[in-house]
């Protein structure tokens, strides 16, 4: 009986282990190469990099989907989830530890259609135009700004829609990740026109960003550390050519 008693002790103590081990990522897999679903599951950059780096400090990934990116944001706020990746903000530092060592770097990039030319080279030239965003999505204090004093953007959920409504003309611009938008128009029907105009709206740097109410929080300089690692062996490189091989390769089957 003693036996018995101490046998389920240890196996109750081995799940509450196992339970804190855990990590809760969180996804709006929306954004190829960095991250997009095959239908099933995550795929790409942010997912890869997740699994690894928090694998190779110990813990098991739990991926976690919601319907948006705001949702995603909220929840991590909130604790609700441990970890997203994202870019780093006043607003957002409030609530998240960001890592020092990024990610990825990325350009953000003014998308117009061909056929009803814009003409920008500053942000306040956007300000007669409509644009479209992702709800959640922020790219700066200052382009923050801009939009709350113009009012002049449609939020969406879906860069498909985006996408379509400037094919279409109901907006003027999108504003988009180059690498991203590029490569999702790429295949998109109707897209032809659509072009990524010279000028960078920005140059952020995606990084991972813990909840300020997960204990992971209090490891950041483990986090750190590892990341470092992973970008001095090049594996970060690789892991997003290879997202782009296999996203380009997944839609271009029938």
């Amino acid at each position: 009986m003693i036996r018995r008693l101490f046998g389920l002790l240890a196996l109750l103590l081995s799940g509450a282990l196992q339970a804190a081990e855990t990590v809760r990522y969180c996804d709006y897999p929306v954004y190829p190469p960095v991250s997009w679903s095959d239908g099933k599951q995550p795929r790409g950059l942010a997912p890869t990099v997740v699994r690894e780096l928090f694998g190779r400090l110990g813990y098991r990934v739990e991926m976690v989907v919601l319907g948006n990116w705001q949702r995603c944001l909220l929840d991590a706020a909130e604790g609700r989830v441990d970890v997203v990746l994202a870019y780093a903000s006043e607003q957002r530092a409030q609530a998240m530890r960001f890592s020092t060592v990024p990610v990825l770097r990325e350009e953000v990039a003014v998308f117009a259609n061909r056929q009803r030319p814009l003409k920008f080279a500053t942000l306040e030239d956007l300000a007669r135009y409509r644009g479209g965003l992702l709800f959640g999505e922020s790219y700066g204090a200052d382009f923050d700004r801009f939009v709350a004093r113009h009012q002049n953007i449609e939020w969406v959920s879906d860069s498909g829609q985006n996408f379509g409504k400037l094919i279409r003309g109901r907006i003027d611009f999108v504003i988009q990740e180059r690498r991203t938008g590029q490569l999702f128009v790429e295949h998109l029907p109707g897209a032809r026109d659509i072009v990524a105009l010279g000028p960078a709206l920005s140059v952020d740097y995606l990084r991972v960003a813990v909840s300020r109410h997960s204990p992971l929080s209090e490891h950041m300089n483990e986090i750190d550390a590892q990341l470092q690692k992973m970008t001095d062996a090049g594996e970060l490189e690789r892991w997003l050519h290879e997202s782009e091989v296999t996203y380009r390769d997944m839609v271009r089957q029938p």
